[in-house]
């Protein structure tokens, strides 16, 4: 990158949300620097789905083909490595990076993602984004017709368990202890044939990720093809909230309509601020979000 400190905008997190940002930046010659670590959140998962022109890609593959897109509009400069830091100055803000350089810019985008936290339950993580998925949009059509699990004990359970209901009849859901579902919500499963287990679950059994039993308490095995469950998450970096953004009761970034923050001035876009978990949507929201961020400082300069 060149030596310059100034931007107009400094977008943290250099994935599909923030590529998608500094394009729309980039095409209004707008001067940007995306800070990026190079790991996303969906690294591990093998393909992608449900995102149109590259249903079934490499989630690597899509992050590439952006980022040489991008690249090609002069007045966008990467960045490789960790925003540590972040200031709100009089006219704009400042990030400190990992590395100790420290750059300015007068709009912030954050799309830096969250931190999914994993079970401590072996096999798991290594399923995670695999064969054990969050999400029937983004993976249900793939695992149509499968002897699947819905792994979750709390009020998402029953809300799943119709829509995976809709790609197979193998259904089970796993509690792992005492369900917590109503009498209205048994009956229904009841009626649809759908079973609750709720033995303890101690371990995954997988190869390469692909899940080939759920180990249950007293050494009990149960086969299955797919598991959807769903974990607890943090968000990826801390500067938003240190910088005074607010976080919904989901633990997201709060945002409006225009994807802006309570700060002014200050954006988040991705999956730090939507439980649309998708490429598709984070790509929307960059898109949208690098509009109205190139309004906002059209709108102060004009």
């Amino acid at each position: 990158m060149s030596n310059n400190k100034e931007f107009d905008v400094i977008i943290v997190g250099g994935s599909y949300a923030g590529l998608s940002a500094g394009m729309s930046l980039g095409r209004s010659l707008k001067q940007v620097l995306i800070i990026d670590s190079g790991l996303p959140c969906n690294r591990q998962t093998p393909h992608s789905q449900n995102f149109i022109t590259q249903d079934g890609e490499k989630p690597s593959e899509i992050a590439k083909k952006a980022k040489q897109q991008v690249s090609r509009y002069q007045s966008i400069e990467f960045y490789e490595g960790i925003a540590e830091k972040g200031k709100i100055l009089g006219k704009g803000f400042e990030i400190t990076t990992q590395q100790g350089d420290k750059f300015t810019s007068n709009k912030l985008i954050f799309a830096t993602g969250i931190r999914d936290i994993m079970p401590d339950i072996r096999g798991f993580s290594e399923c995670w984004g695999k064969s054990v998925i969050h999400c029937p949009y983004c993976h249900g059509y793939e695992h149509r017709n499968k002897k699947t699990g819905i792994f979750i004990n709390n009020e998402r359970a029953f809300h799943l368990t119709q829509l995976v209901n809709n790609l197979t009849d193998k259904l089970s859901i796993l509690t792992s202890g005492v369900s917590i579902f109503t009498v209205e919500q048994l009956e229904k499963l009841g009626k649809h044939q759908i079973s609750i287990i709720e033995d303890q679950v101690i371990a995954f059994e997988h190869k390469h990720g692909q899940i080939k039993n759920v180990i249950l308490e007293g050494d009990k095995k149960v086969s299955f093809d797919a598991i959807y469950s769903s974990v607890p998450f943090e968000q990826h970096c801390n500067i938003p909230v240190e910088l005074g953004c607010e976080l919904n009761e989901q633990g997201y970034i709060k945002i409006d309509a225009f994807q802006k923050t309570n700060i002014p001035g200050i954006y988040a876009i991705g999956d730090c601020s939507s439980p649309m978990r998708s490429v598709a949507n984070a790509v929307a929201a960059g898109n949208f979000a690098g509009a109205m961020v190139n309004m906002e400082l059209t709108e102060e300069r004009f």
